[in-house]
């Protein structure tokens, strides 16, 4: 009869409404309520087949809910309490499922990457690496390969490849955009904070390639929302008396150079402080 209960709620949870959050999250406490009730919130080697899926299944559900709620935090929570599942062989599953977990996983990756948790997003793909050898690898889950893929680029400097990658026809499911989005938006900020240290200002023209922005106008938008001024075509930079001697021809000519060192040059910041 739990078990039921448990089904009707998940057919619940996939047809619920996004605009309406707190009957969402008051599903998914009944949900964890069903799965404690039914000593499922956990795996052991007692729990049934068709239970173990079903668990598997709630906390996914959860997962993927929180991305589109945009609360990482959720999805983190959901994701370390999934582990133990993804420990359990898929044979003891029902049907010898492996559920939705490379997608967890592969959001997690790219949760790491928006976070600059270079070391964690390491770890977590040498475990699946060492996990799959003899398994035919990584190399065909697209999952796992789309942050993969992200931050190789980003290493090298190809922003281009990454802007690319993070367009709707470029990433392998809706919850991927939703950090894709995070990641552009952090990868933006970098940039504009070291275009701040390298120039006095900058034609709107060139910000907009820069930033990876789509029209002049968000131009603009950014630009305010960081306190730059905006004046007869150019962004100015709020930098100090002695920054201020940097020509035209400097400007145009190291706007491209930015996006290939910012990444790097972050990561130094990040170290010295």
């Amino acid at each position: 009869m739990a078990t039921s209960t448990l089904t009707n709620i998940l057919s619940q949870l996939h047809n619920s409404n996004l605009s309406n959050p707190e009957q969402i999250s008051s599903l998914l406490t009944k949900a964890k309520r069903q799965l404690l009730e039914l000593n499922a919130l956990l795996p052991s080697s007692t729990t049934l087949p068709n239970l173990l899926s079903l668990a598997r299944q709630t906390l996914e559900t959860g997962a993927l809910i929180s991305i589109r709620l945009r609360e990482p935090d959720a999805f983190t929570r959901y994701y370390q309490q999934l582990l133990p599942f993804y420990e359990v062989p898929d044979s003891s599953f029902e049907g010898s499922s492996r559920g939705q977990r490379s997608k967890v996983t592969g959001l997690y990756l790219l949760l790491l990457l928006t976070k600059g948790d270079y070391a964690g997003f390491h770890t977590v793909l040498e475990g699946l690496e060492v996990e799959n050898q003899g398994k035919g690898g990584l190399q065909g889950d697209e999952y796992i390969q789309y942050p993969v893929k992200l931050e190789r680029w980003l290493m090298e400097g190809s922003y281009d490849r990454v802007w690319g990658a993070t367009k709707r026809e470029g990433v392998p499911s809706e919850e991927f955009g939703v950090f894709s989005e995070v990641l552009i938006g952090t990868i933006r900020s970098e940039i504009a904070s070291c275009s701040e240290k390298a120039y006095p200002s900058l034609p709107i023209a060139n910000a907009k390639n820069l930033l990876f922005l789509d029209s002049e106008g968000s131009v603009v938008d950014f630009a305010q929302g960081r306190g730059w001024a905006v004046k007869d075509g150019r962004i100015y930079f709020p930098l100090e008396q002695e920054d201020q001697m940097a020509t035209e021809k400097d400007i145009l000519a190291a706007s491209g150079q930015v996006i290939e060192n910012t990444i790097g040059y972050a990561r130094v910041l990040e170290t010295i402080v």
